[in-house]
């Protein structure tokens, strides 16, 4: 089995995100979306909040087959994918920005765990510039997050700027 872990805040998830995951649906068995736990960041959506909105989200997915579960975790990603016993880590590149980045992780990553391989995958051209944290800089300033984000999500982030 092709098992893989997609980490990453989704706070918020967004069309780039699903579109990764629907992607990496036709290269791995299972998927496992993986919010990592940072006790150093103010997140919008607590990690039970998020966990609910992706376990609802993604059963709008076609999965092909491909097995998706959500978790989250805490520590080196290299530890926890061993501990899910991953074959890979699914890392979305947006810009050349990111794949600085991105690369220098991997080949830590790669240091730390030599059989875990990193995959980048490119989004959707819609989606290229689409972050997590660009959506919530745009809808705090009263801008427009349709189709930057599932409905459910902008009806969630509308709900909690409320209360």
């Amino acid at each position: 089995m092709r098992r893989a872990i997609y980490p990453g805040s989704f706070d918020p998830v967004t069309n780039g995100h699903l579109d990764i995951i629907e992607r990496g649906c036709k290269l791995f068995d299972e998927i496992i979306i993986s919010i990592l736990v940072n006790p150093d960041k103010q997140p919008f959506f607590s990690i039970e909040e998020r966990e609910e909105m992706l376990n609802e989200i993604l059963g709008d997915i076609h999965k092909g087959g491909c097995r998706l579960h959500v978790d989250s975790f805490r520590g080196l990603l290299v530890n926890y994918a061993v501990a899910k016993q991953a074959n890979a880590i699914v890392r979305g590149i947006r810009a050349i920005s990111d794949y600085e980045y991105e690369l220098q992780m991997a080949l830590m990553n790669r240091r730390l765990e030599p059989s875990i391989e990193t995959v980048f995958m490119m989004p959707a051209e819609t989606y290229s510039y689409v972050s997590s944290r660009l959506v919530k800089e745009v809808f705090h300033l009263g801008g427009v997050i349709e189709g930057l984000v599932p409905p459910l999500i902008e009806k969630r982030m509308k709900e909690k700027a409320k209360s």
